[in-house]
């Protein structure tokens, strides 16, 4: 195997290097990239098998040392593919080591799989490999993906709670209702006793969803088509939806919050490869996933090619916090946007933690009054009504 190290300064391009290599025959399969679609007849399913950020995590970390250490691209890709990768990751590398023979840069190898590695990691790599500091670049991008990882893991394990209990209460409610109810709904007429109002609230609650629970569903149904009409995949659906959910009491600061982060994270790093300020912008927009901000970045972008300057149209979008506009005017000013950058990404990291551990504390104690009221209203309705029936019974005697 034809080892290719990765360039640095004082090394030769990679375009000197491409000529003296034979490169191999590329298939359709790899020109066209893993991403690409498959015939019919060449489809392989890959059931919970999708490449997740730990892995590109551990990838970025793995490469990152494997150059450090001096070992060629193509064999560190090689031993990352054996260290227990999963099959979408190894043919990734796979496809990857083919380009890389054959003579493409590794930012453009990596380019070819947008699902795997997002437009911020692709300019950092390219960015990079201008510089010769690929192993620097790949630790900071480690660094960066494990925040994400991190962040993702906080919120699944502060909800898992909750959202188990509201499961399970739903289940016994509708069990309630289907089930047990109807057995003494019948054993109540027989007795010909007044219900109290719990109870025949209860009784005709179940008595609706069980004569019209098909109108229910096409209800819900049609709420949700509407739903997914006005607010679907299309940009502009996309963008009134991503304008809501920013509106919405509790979950906007936080969403905004986390694009606020997102964004002076990707901008530091970009920045500080070396990526040109116009260009930094739009893959840190792109990296936000919030269409707002994408829109309002976008005219960022704009201002600043017309030679506006970097602050000015950062305060005139009026989507960043007084602290954000002041680090990125600073930074500016002093030639230090990197670290002002930085510092901005931590105070805002720091400060998503604090709102996001106290929504979801929030959170856990409302589904628990909830799921709490709902169980003990089925509970007195059922006592009351077995207490106002002996007590019935008993006066007759």
């Amino acid at each position: 195997m034809t080892d290719i190290t990765m360039p640095r300064p004082e090394a030769p391009a990679p375009e000197a290097i491409a000529p003296t290599l034979a490169p191999p025959r590329i298939d359709a399969t790899h020109e066209r990239g893993v991403n690409a679609k498959k015939p019919w007849y060449q489809l392989e399913f890959y059931i919970g098998m999708a490449v997740k950020a730990e892995e590109v995590m551990n990838f970025s970390r793995q490469a990152s040392s494997f150059m450090r250490a001096g070992v060629p691209i193509l064999d560190s890709l090689a031993i990352i593919g054996e260290e227990g990768a999963s099959k979408k990751m190894n043919e990734v590398l796979a496809d990857l080591q083919v380009r890389l023979r054959a003579g493409s840069s590794f930012a453009d190898a990596i380019a070819n799989h947008p699902k795997i590695f997002p437009g911020y990691f692709i300019a950092v790599i390219r960015a990079a490999e201008l510089t010769g500091q690929l192993d620097d670049a790949f630790d900071q991008l480690a660094d960066d993906l494990s925040r994400d990882v991190a962040t993702k893991r906080q919120i699944k394990s502060s909800l898992t709670y909750p959202t188990c209990v509201m499961v399970l209460a739903i289940f016994a409610v509708i069990i309630m209702g289907t089930w047990v109810l109807p057995k003494f709904k019948g054993f109540y007429s027989s007795l010909g006793a007044k219900l109290p109002l719990p109870t025949r609230m209860l009784i005709g609650f179940t008595d609706f969803v069980g004569s019209y629970w098909y109108y229910i569903i096409g209800v819900f149904a049609t709420i949700v088509l509407t739903g997914v009409a006005i607010y679907g995949g299309r940009k502009g659906g996309k963008t009134r939806r991503d304008a809501m959910l920013l509106k919405l009491p509790a979950v906007g600061p936080l969403l905004r919050l986390v694009a606020i982060e997102r964004f002076c994270r990707v901008f530091a790093a970009l920045v500080k490869s070396g990526v040109p300020l116009p260009d930094a912008v739009q893959v840190s927009a792109d990296s936000t996933n919030q269409r707002v901000f994408q829109a309002k970045l976008a005219e960022v972008r704009e201002a600043m090619m017309r030679g506006e300057g970097l602050a000015r149209p950062i305060a005139a979008a009026g989507i960043f916090p007084a602290a954000a506009r002041q680090m990125i005017r600073v930074g500016e000013s002093t030639g230090s946007l990197d670290a002002q950058l930085e510092n901005a990404a931590k105070f805002y990291g720091r400060e998503l933690e604090y709102r996001l551990k106290k929504v979801t504390d929030l959170f856990e104690p409302v589904v628990i009054l909830f799921v709490g009221g709902t169980v003990g209203f089925v509970a007195v309705a059922q006592v009351a009504a077995m207490y106002s029936v002996y007590s019935q019974i008993g006066g007759k005697h």
